[in-house]
């Protein structure tokens, strides 16, 4: 695969964007599972599936929608079911988790009916849904190295505001953090994240990029920027080894990346079951 990079394209795509991800969606991941919002991810990757059923529906039945990448109407999508969400935990101020599964359920809903009145599945969907290295574009490594930067560079600046916000909300609204602007530029970067990361793990795997690498930084880590890199560094180790693997065994990438994400934790938990046992 290190020889095939140097020489074809979509190899070189699907690597650097893979190295992309595996930073950028533990970077998100960690203030998501701090601020308890994990379910999340899987609310806003079912609306992006929506999005991406509703561009390749436009375009079979519409010839001038032909070559429109769903990756845009993807990211719409989960931008305004982002704002939905926000908008909805507003209406319910005191059952604030009951807008994660509306905007989940209306997510699946909207995909099935689009999905459904495209005729069914094709070859697209079922990439979008577990991931296809193959079809990562030279224009969707771009997107995805823009929407890092972007991220990156917001949380750089709003560190402290999202610090605060993710651990203490009372006290960060006292001290005069505008906590709704905050929320809401937080949960658009999430959607962003989301959407760019489908074409190397799929929306249905995309939250498990997301969580476990956060999950098993969280049992080493012994601080909060400590949890942050260790979650970047298992999620670069997740999608690295995964990417190989899937080359050279003829696997799945998405569910190979989550796979070895999932035997990262749980080397990572018996390690430190077996320190305790020691320490006793």
């Amino acid at each position: 695969m290190i020889s095939g990079i140097f020489q074809f394209e979509f190899l070189q795509n699907a690597f650097l964007t893979g190295i992309i991800i595996g930073a950028l969606a533990p970077l998100v991941g960690v203030f998501v599972v701090v601020r308890r919002m994990s379910l999340i991810a899987d609310a806003l990757s079912h609306v992006t599936l929506a999005g991406i059923a509703f561009s390749l529906l436009l375009e079979k039945k519409f010839t001038a929608f032909a070559g429109l990448n769903p990756l845009y109407l993807g990211m719409a999508f989960s931008v305004a079911g982002s704002m939905f969400i926000e908008r909805l935990r507003n209406v319910y101020r005191h059952y604030q988790e009951l807008a994660i599964p509306i905007i989940l359920s209306g997510g699946i809903g909207l995909s099935v009916v689009f999905i459904s009145l495209a005729d069914g599945f094709n070859t697209d969907l079922y990439g979008y849904l577990f991931g296809s290295v193959s079809a990562v574009s030279r224009t969707d490594l771009w997107m995805v190295l823009a929407v890092f930067c972007v991220v990156a560079l917001t949380i750089i600046l709003l560190f402290k505001e999202l610090f605060l916000l993710s651990f203490d909300e009372e006290h960060a609204r006292a001290s005069g953090i505008p906590s709704k602007s905050i929320h809401f530029i937080f949960i658009i970067m999430v959607a962003l994240v989301i959407s760019v990361s489908m074409r190397i793990v799929g929306i249905l795997l995309v939250s498990a990029l997301m969580t476990l690498p956060v999950a098993a930084s969280l049992r080493i880590a012994k601080g909060f920027k400590q949890t942050i890199f260790f979650s970047i560094l298992f999620g670069e180790i997740s999608v690295i080894i995964g990417l190989f693997l899937s080359y050279y065994v003829d696997l799945a990438p998405g569910g190979t990346i989550v796979m070895i994400s999932v035997a990262l934790l749980v080397a990572v938990i018996l390690i430190g079951k077996e320190k305790l046992v020691k320490a006793g």
